[in-house]
């Protein structure tokens, strides 16, 4: 027989087997929360040495952008750093959907500012003066500072209202019906607030603290205006001392079965908790990591 035939038929012979290894594993596709991408990742990364037959595909796009695939039937798990709305969860019903809520960990929401900014903290009531509708706050003079690199203006920086990180700054700082002001450099994902925060001294900025560096400043938040304050840390946002700590959420079409189930049962797991909290997060309960 020609070599090429031969060699042709065993690259075939090859293909046919790992796309029948790959078409053997079971798939879960898990979308959502830009906050918990990086974790969610690292997860999926993981498992295989639980499972190798289980491969979880996991994109984020933000929180309501997972919890509508999953409203839709297109994911398996929606990644959220909010909990579902009420007209959420009524569009669900209504498409024969049964969404259920797993705490998966804690996030503090942390608060960023350029790393010549000589601000050290900022009260829930200053930061509203800076981002709510009709802001009293416009310039860092306002609030008492000089920005060195800065003439006096202030570059807020928000997040997209399809982000669960938007969502709840605005009901924890701006309370439930408050409204952002207008002007605000929306930013698509977490990294994308740090690297301008990063590059420009009049910015201020939030998102997840897991996407914290150290080439900016990250303040410590006070309840009042005066009071003492709290730095954003895995033991705040554990024990919710920080003002601005949320739960981390993960949801399912009803009660898991199956492959999903032991995928999440395993995230709330020792192992997979640890993995949380070595990607900057706290825990959903006590855990003991090696």
């Amino acid at each position: 027989m020609n070599r090429k035939v031969v060699l042709g038929a065993f690259l075939v012979g090859a293909l046919v087997l790992v796309a029948h290894s790959v078409a053997a594993r079971e798939l879960i596709q898990n979308k959502g929360s830009d906050t918990l991408v990086n974790v969610a990742q690292a997860w999926a990364e993981a498992y295989p040495e639980v499972n190798p037959d289980v491969a979880v595909a996991v994109s984020g796009g933000g929180s309501g952008t997972g919890i509508a695939a999953m409203i839709n039937g297109t994911v398996d798990i929606a990644n959220a750093s909010r909990k579902m709305k009420q007209k959420e969860l009524k569009l669900a019903a209504d498409r024969g959907q049964n969404p259920l809520e797993h705490v998966v960990g804690y996030d503090a929401l942390a608060v960023f500012v350029h790393k010549d900014n000589p601000a050290d903290s900022l009260s829930l009531a200053q930061l509203k003066d800076i981002y709510a509708r009709n802001p009293k706050a416009t310039k860092w003079s306002d609030l008492g500072l000089a920005v060195p690199g800065c003439k006096d203006e202030m570059v807020v920086v928000s997040r997209q209202n399809n982000s669960g990180t938007y969502a709840y700054f605005k009901e924890s700082v701006l309370g439930k019906k408050g409204k952002y002001r207008q002007g605000t450099l929306d930013m698509h994902g977490s990294k994308d607030v740090v690297d301008l925060v990063e590059k420009t001294p009049c910015a201020i900025g939030y998102s997840g603290l897991a996407y914290a560096t150290d080439h900016l400043k990250v303040l410590c938040i006070a309840q009042e205006t005066g009071g003492d304050c709290v730095a954003p840390s895995v033991a705040t946002a554990s024990d919710r001392s920080y003002p601005i700590a949320r739960p981390l959420f993960m949801y399912t079409n009803g009660e898991p079965q199956g492959v999903i189930k032991d995928y999440l049962d395993w995230i709330k797991s020792d192992a997979g908790q640890c993995i949380l909290s070595e990607k900057g997060y706290a825990p959903a309960g006590e855990v003991t990591c090696e």
